[in-house]
């Protein structure tokens, strides 16, 4: 492995107080040797033919946060949008499921804007999920789940962050393929599909950047816990 990545798990998780841990995510060839599949059962499929082993691909991120796994295409196959994002797909493929034609017609995406999505360029094999802690192999990207003050934090320590909204899985793409790190408030299918918190926004880092992120982050934590122990006795004159 290029770097410590339990280090820097610890590193980060302790700087922004996570409660759920940092999840790495890599892409393979092949589903790496020695790291057990995801085994839950297939969804019966839908009058379309989706079906998966989960109802998006973002649910991994989730499941991810209790052990690793390996994921392959027909895994990620019940959510259209995820199954692209991801490169596991193209737009020409996923054209006439119904979950495409539900947020088309409803107008959560427009046709103008599909192709702007940011997707894995390289179809991947196989997707590895699991603790960053854990993590035995490089991952290519590592993904937060944050609330507004962390988010706060990450935003002093990497000015110009982009902030994305729908879909809440494209940040994957932005880290993998741009090696640059994005935020997302999340998207409606993603907090339904993954019952995310509600003060719950993600981030993605590329793998390759998380010692340089880390750093950054350290040391704005450290100046906000400045300011806050600050504000917090200056506050005291008023109760």
């Amino acid at each position: 492995m290029s770097a410590d990545w339990n280090d820097l798990a610890a590193t980060i998780t302790d700087a922004l107080k996570l409660q759920a841990p940092p999840i790495a995510i890599t892409f393979a060839d092949a589903a790496p040797a020695g790291i057990p599949a995801f085994d839950e059962p297939m969804s019966e499929p839908a009058d379309d033919g989706r079906t998966g082993r989960v109802p998006a691909g973002c649910v991994f991120w989730m499941r991810g946060a209790e052990r690793t796994f390996t994921t392959v295409a027909e895994d990620h196959g019940n959510c259209s949008v995820g199954s692209v994002t991801h490169g596991f797909k193209t737009l020409d493929e996923v054209a006439d499921k119904s979950d495409v034609a539900t947020l088309l017609d409803s107008g959560w995406v427009t046709m103008e804007i599909v192709p702007q999505i940011p997707v894995v360029t390289e179809k991947p094999g196989a997707v590895v999920y699991g603790p960053l802690a854990e993590t035995t192999i490089d991952p290519d990207v590592i993904l937060l789940r944050v609330n507004g003050k962390q988010l706060m934090t990450i935003s002093d320590a990497w000015p110009g962050l982009r902030i994305e909204g729908k879909p809440q899985c494209h940040i994957v793409a932005i880290a993998k393929e741009q090696g640059e790190p994005a935020a997302s408030v999340g998207c409606a299918l993603s907090r339904v599909r993954t019952a995310m918190n509600v003060s719950e926004m993600t981030m993605a880092i590329p793998g390759a950047r998380l010692a340089e992120f880390t750093d950054a982050l350290t040391k704005t934590a450290a100046v906000d816990n400045v300011v806050a122990r600050y504000a917090a006795d200056d506050a005291a004159r008023f109760s």
